[in-house]
């Protein structure tokens, strides 16, 4: 017998001892630690959706690369301020092979992550001039991103991005630009959690009114190369993963090993800024530091305090796929699209319980299948909807919590790891349903 659905009593004190007011409102990490609870409370598996884990093992290159570190004693040392030489060198190869785009390998400085080079690029980003002291986020996106500008004391803002596309996206962001208060501009391409992908007028739009107001773009590449709807796979031949950097200089790149490497346990990544950017002198980082370079701040400022480098040994790991995929020998992009797989089948299951696309277009085309998307069910709200599925065994993460307006819940498809959990799926999908006209209708 199902021990779903948990009473609603039961799932409140649960929340009520884990110190959560409004589970729609919780963090990713919070929701996965409710999953946690509801597996050992039930002795039942929960259908996990709500936490990015990779889903696809790593690849040997990167780990025998890492292994051969370590067995060379590079554990004991510390690593060089700005990264070794093999990982900025093939680092920059890597983006003119899937990007086509030139960055000096002394503009690319690894990071412990991606989340660990926007931390810094949004600290460095609201120091350099009193007048802008805003960052300007595109929503729906990365909660944790959200949750950076506020920890640190920043101003910052949002808008829903889906509602302002193409040529409607340069009134807004003119709107905003020129207040004169943005210093930089976050967003991810594909978009985490709704998955539009810009196109190249969009990122046109986004350079020019950047050059135009001063304003520095923060593009995470976490899920480069993963809009399946175009092969993106093939090194130094078009197309090439869109990106801003074809017309701004003011732009910083975020390149995880996490997503595309499934190397999220060694928390490496690449944040590579325009060469032009890199050399900019800004007067008020040298009267608060002594350097006035952002890209020489960003290394030996930011990055030097908040985590003095990042893993000697995952560098070469970093390194080796770098090298490997732009050599052609290591096709990562195949080895991705089988997320896309996953959320096509996942996208029929729900459809068929009567749930709903909450961002279904991407402009006048459907949304890709990847690594995210988005459903709703009826009118439900967010934390109805998001409470409901946890008492069925389902865990995800609300939409409110991506900064999104809309109902719905965010879906991540990669720990959909066989067919046991496609038909776990299902099954927990019917329960809600049945919980559904019990509790609402």
């Amino acid at each position: 017998m199902s021990k779903f659905p948990i009473p609603s009593s039961k799932f409140s004190d649960l929340l009520r001892n884990m110190d959560i007011s409004d589970i729609s409102l919780a963090t990713i990490r919070q929701c996965q630690s409710v999953g946690q609870e509801l597996e050992a409370m039930t002795n039942e598996p929960i259908v996990h959706l709500e936490m990015g884990i990779p889903g696809i093992n790593v690849h040997h290159i990167g780990t025998n690369a890492q292994k051969e570190a370590l067995d060379k004693g590079k554990a004991k040392l510390y690593p060089a301020a700005g990264g070794i030489k093999s990982l900025k060198e093939n680092a920059s190869r890597f983006i003119k092979a899937f990007v086509d785009v030139d960055i000096d390998p002394l503009c690319i400085i690894p990071t412990v992550g991606s989340m660990n080079g926007s931390f810094n690029l949004v600290l460095e980003c609201s120091q350099i001039n009193p007048e802008k002291d805003t960052i300007l986020y595109l929503c729906p996106g990365f909660s944790a991103h959200g949750r950076q500008p506020d920890v640190l004391g920043i101003r910052n803002y949002t808008f829903d991005v889906y509602m302002y596309r193409g040529e409607k996206l340069r009134e807004k962001l003119e709107k905003e630009f020129s207040s004169g208060r943005i210093a930089a501009l976050l967003y991810s391409n594909p978009n985490n959690p709704a998955w539009i992908c810009f196109t190249e007028e969009e990122l046109k739009i986004i350079g020019e009114l950047a050059t135009k107001y001063d304003v520095i773009v923060l593009e995470d590449m976490a899920y480069m190369c993963m809009d399946f709807r175009n092969d993106l796979s093939k090194p130094f031949e078009p197309p090439f993963q869109p990106t801003v950097a074809k017309y701004t200089d003011n732009y910083a790149l975020m390149i995880s090993g996490s997503k595309i490497f499934s190397y999220a346990g060694e928390r490496i990544a690449i944040t590579a800024i325009s060469n032009k950017l890199y050399h900019r002198e800004y007067p008020e980082l040298r009267r608060r530091y002594g350097l006035g370079s952002f890209g020489d701040n960003f290394m030996l400022t930011y990055c030097y305090v908040c985590s003095a480098g990042c893993s000697h040994s995952a560098q070469y790991a970093l390194s080796a796929m770098f090298k490997a995929a732009a050599d052609g020998t290591y096709d990562f992009v195949s080895e991705l699209r089988e997320y896309g797989r996953r959320a096509h089948r996942s996208k029929e299951i729900f459809e068929k319980h009567g749930f709903h696309l909450v961002y279904d277009k991407d402009i006048d085309q459907s949304i890709g299948d990847g690594f995210f998307y988005t459903v709703g069910y009826e009118d439900i709200s967010n934390v109805d909807l998001l409470s409901m599925l946890m008492r069925c065994g389902i865990n995800a993460i609300a939409l409110n919590s991506t900064g999104s307006g809309k109902q719905g819940i965010r879906v991540c498809v990669s720990q959909m790891l066989a067919e046991e959990d496609f038909v776990r799926l299902d099954e927990r999908l019917g329960i809600f349903r049945k919980l559904v006209e019990d509790e609402v209708r």
